[in-house]
């Protein structure tokens, strides 16, 4: 199995479209660091118009962290079609190109194959997360410096020391990969049903945008289904950004987003173990 998950990585890696993944993560955390660099401090007077009035805010409150926030919560709910644009090509990518029977001639069973496929998705995810700290967070803190952070919410604004941020935004990413890790999933679920990339891809993002929307709307029958979809949890990772910790809700969210990617994962075992490959 070891050789076989060097062979797919290499396969990822090869392609372009990986690197455009990481390309997009560097354009748009580029973009939104020159427009603070320009206007940050106008956009944070808005955002703090009326707080200003209340408490004596000093020091260097448009810093990296802040900064790391703002793109956070920019470019996290992207991610996702990175993640399917090479998970969703997984299954789909070998059946379209007539590969999929020579894997299976080796001494792999189709388990293991899904396993392997999953562990390369996997990888890329962890790469593409540790791409987005370099670049959203450490860069950031080189551009701005550091600072205590101030995290607004539509209700109250949230503290944050800056000697105790950094391990905030080490398990906000952490928590962000398992969200990431659930859609990439779900991406190789869809693949093993196609013989293109596309349909796959297509659908993932498909069913993230009607989960994302359905997970939003204020209305009550919608409430009875939100602590189901994952969609509801992948923004978890805020919660390491409030004060207190929502433990409880962190957890719950760990727990729901890693039964989601177990049920994705036995479903594409069970399904790939009865395909028929050979039409």
């Amino acid at each position: 199995m070891i050789q076989l998950l060097r062979i797919e990585l290499f396969k990822i890696f090869k392609r372009p479209r990986t690197y455009i993944s990481f390309g997009i993560v560097t354009a748009i955390t580029s973009i939104i660091q020159l427009a603070m660099l320009s206007d940050g401090k106008s956009f944070l007077a808005f955002g703090l118009q009326g707080i200003v009035d209340q408490f004596d805010i000093r020091g260097n409150i448009m810093n990296g962290y802040l900064v790391a926030f703002i793109i956070l919560q920019s470019l996290l709910i992207h991610i996702p079609l990175l993640v399917a644009l090479v998970a969703g090509d997984s299954f789909a990518g070998e059946a379209n190109a007539g590969t999929l029977r020579l894997i299976l001639t080796k001494p792999v069973t189709r388990p293991q194959l899904v396993i392997v496929k999953f562990i390369s998705s996997f990888i890329y995810t962890v790469l593409l997360i540790v791409w987005l700290a370099i670049v959203a967070l450490f860069l950031s803190l080189l551009l701005f410096g550091p600072g205590d952070m101030i995290n607004l919410k539509s209700d109250a604004f949230v503290l944050l020391l800056r000697d105790d941020i950094m391990w905030r935004y080490a398990a906000a990413f952490a928590f962000s990969t398992l969200a990431m890790t659930t859609i990439a999933s779900l991406s190789i679920f869809l693949s093993v049903f196609a013989d293109n990339s596309i349909g796959p891809i297509i659908s993932t993002m498909g069913i993230v945008v009607v989960l994302t929307i359905l997970s939003n709307l204020q209305l009550p029958f919608f409430n009875l289904i939100k602590p189901y979809l994952f969609t509801t949890h992948m923004i978890g990772w805020k919660g390491f950004f409030d004060d207190p910790l929502p433990y409880k809700a962190i957890g719950r969210s760990s727990v729901v987003l890693g039964a989601y990617t177990l049920f994705f994962l036995t479903a594409t075992i069970i399904y790939f173990n009865k395909k028929d490959i050979k039409s």
